[in-house]
């Protein structure tokens, strides 16, 4: 067994006050994405954890790509017949999670998805590389395979037949906008006394704004 006891660090980058805040979470966020968009040791700002709900009562996390945030929430794209679509077709809930250490901050987001207008799933699609777009066909995500070259076999075949033609955006492939109502901010502190401002939706639409003990 391998002790990790001492493998620890001292946070001491920053600080999160009250009166350093937004009033929204979503400014908050815009602010915080992009420290870490312009941190030159963090590669995939967008890359988040997002976890669902699964049929046995065990939730199940996978990193994805945010690709868009607006005042409503954050979008992702996916194939709806993935077990994360599955998961999500059963419970629209979820938790989305962004962890930049070198900011030495995490955030928290429970949300309610809904799946995008099929417009703007098929611009989203449109706009990837072709190969992207590709690979989302080529793909039954989640689905056990023979092999790897079941995936290269089919891709080959479908570049010849879409060389010089439109792909299709399959219809089991499209976005999500995640809804938030309750966003938690933390920023790592000395001793272990961490910042926690949590945001909770209200009935009226307002955001209550409170610190947690870390």
């Amino acid at each position: 067994m391998e002790n990790l006891h001492d493998k620890r660090k001292i946070y001491n980058r920053a600080e999160l006050l009250e009166n350093q805040i937004k009033e929204n979470p979503m400014e908050q966020f815009r602010d915080w994405f992009l420290d870490a968009e312009q941190n030159a040791h963090i590669s995939e700002a967008n890359a988040m954890g997002v976890s669902t709900l699964e049929n046995d009562g065990c939730p199940r996390t996978r990193m994805v790509l945010l690709k868009s945030y607006t005042w409503e929430g954050f979008i992702f794209y996916t194939n709806y017949d993935s077990r994360k679509g599955k998961a999500i077709e059963s419970n629209h809930k979820a938790c989305l999670h962004f962890f930049w250490p070198s900011l030495e901050r995490q955030i928290i987001i429970k949300a309610d998805l809904e799946k995008l207008a099929e417009n703007l799933s098929d611009g989203y699609f449109h706009s990837r590389p072709k190969g992207s777009q590709l690979g989302a066909v080529v793909s039954p995500q989640s689905q056990v395979i023979p092999d790897r070259e079941y995936l290269e076999e089919k891709l080959k075949n479908l570049e010849k037949e879409f060389e010089n033609i439109e792909i299709p955006r399959p219809k089991n492939w499209g976005g999500y906008l995640a809804k938030p109502y309750e966003i938690e901010f933390w920023q790592g502190r000395p001793n272990r006394l961490h910042d926690r401002i949590i945001y909770e939706l209200q009935e009226d639409f307002n955001w209550k704004i409170s610190r947690l003990a870390p």
